[in-house]
């Protein structure tokens, strides 16, 4: 039964979608059977991983509001071990659909249940806001992984945000964890980078990753070519910060023992 980790922050440019991109490709490339569910109306991850939002006819939307199942809408990626739910900008307009829908909350978690034994983990990309499908995500989510980036008000954001999952775990979701905060666009060379990350490790400790996603070009670049950054250059370094990060969860989760002299440095 696959484990859900949903990719979240209200705060937009954090580095989310490119998160849930990498993070599900690298997964796929460690041979894990990953499914991406874009459920962002932008449909970054959509286009992210390679489709053209003119060719897909159906998405999300279609499952939360039509009652299509998620088997009929899977598309295949050009990454092995990595199929994508895709998103449209109808799902702009499924937060009011589903107003007087009953356990409008839990739609989400319905329609993942049928394919969840046929992955080992689902990666839900959420939109940059705490609407309804936002916590359709939350709800059908195991865990969290927040991405945060080195910046100056990322304290202030990442303290609404835990309160946020602290409502869902009290209301909705009580099985819900937090996978891990990722600090994200860092650059070592900057004081700034360097004080924000030792601020957040010392407010969170353990619920910090060791893994840290550095400013890479080669990483902005990729998703204008519709590939990941594992295909679109492997040795680049923030190719090998999602595989660490990847890794890193594989270990967190008991599914994998990687040796420390085994791991790529950052």
């Amino acid at each position: 039964m696959a484990k859900i980790i949903g990719i979240t922050n209200q705060k937009g440019g954090v580095g989310k979608t490119t998160t849930a991109i990498n993070l599900a490709a690298s997964l796929a490339v460690l041979e894990y059977k990953t499914l991406l569910v874009d459920a962002d109306p932008q449909a970054n991850s959509t286009t992210g991983v390679g489709f053209d939002l003119h060719n897909i006819t159906q998405s999300l939307y279609d499952c939360m509001i039509n009652e299509v199942n998620a088997k009929d809408v899977l598309l295949r990626t050009q990454v092995p071990n990595l199929d994508l739910i895709p998103s449209h900008i109808d799902l702009v307009g499924a937060e009011i659909e589903m107003i007087d829908y009953p356990n409008r909350e839990g739609l989400l978690k319905k329609i993942l249940e049928p394919i969840r034994d046929d992955y080992d983990f689902i990666i839900i990309d959420c939109s940059p806001s705490l609407g309804l499908i936002t916590v359709n995500a939350l709800v059908a989510a195991d865990s969290v992984a927040v991405p945060v980036q080195t910046e100056f008000f990322a304290l202030e954001g990442l303290g609404k945000l835990l309160n946020t999952i602290k409502i869902v775990q009290n209301r909705l979701n009580p099985e819900l964890q937090i996978e891990g905060i990722l600090m994200t666009m860092y650059d070592g060379r900057l004081r700034l980078c360097n004080q924000v990350v030792s601020e957040v490790r010392r407010h969170f400790d353990d619920m910090v990753f060791s893994s840290i996603i550095h400013r890479n070009t080669r990483l902005s670049e990729a998703p204008s070519f519709g590939k990941p950054v594992i295909l679109y250059d492997a040795e680049s370094k923030g190719s090998i910060n999602y595989l660490n990060l990847a890794k890193e969860i594989l270990q967190k989760n008991n599914l994998t023992k990687i040796q420390q002299q085994d791991r790529v440095i950052q």
